[in-house]
């Protein structure tokens, strides 16, 4: 069985984030990234079906810039098999796109 679990790297929420000059965007200066924690959950999840089936790969696809790669290394030390950046310094604006994106990946992972 495989298993894919798309992830995010999101602001931490504690961390204090500030608009950027653009007034369209963050100020990433100083802000702590994560694992989303609803995605966090998805991958434990995963992790439980594979376990259960007792065999299988669960891989995790994060779209982001390559910071984004420390999201995915947590994901990998949860335990997913492997770990998949579809780098985009700079991301959509619509969630539409990163759907798009995220969807073709999957369909060429088959």
């Amino acid at each position: 069985m495989k298993i894919a679990v798309c992830i995010k790297r999101v602001p931490d929420s504690e961390t204090r984030v500030k608009i950027a000059a653009d007034g369209k965007s963050l100020d990433e200066a100083g802000v702590k990234f994560v694992l989303n924690p609803y995605d966090e959950f998805a991958v434990e999840e995963a992790l439980r079906r594979k376990e259960k089936a007792g065999a299988g790969e669960v891989a995790v696809f994060c779209l982001g810039p390559a910071a984004a790669q420390e999201t995915i290394r947590t994901a990998l030390a949860m335990g997913a098999d492997r770990g998949v950046l579809l780098s985009a310094d700079k991301m959509p604006a619509d969630p539409l796109e990163s759907a798009k994106i995220l969807a073709a990946e999957l369909k060429g992972t088959s």
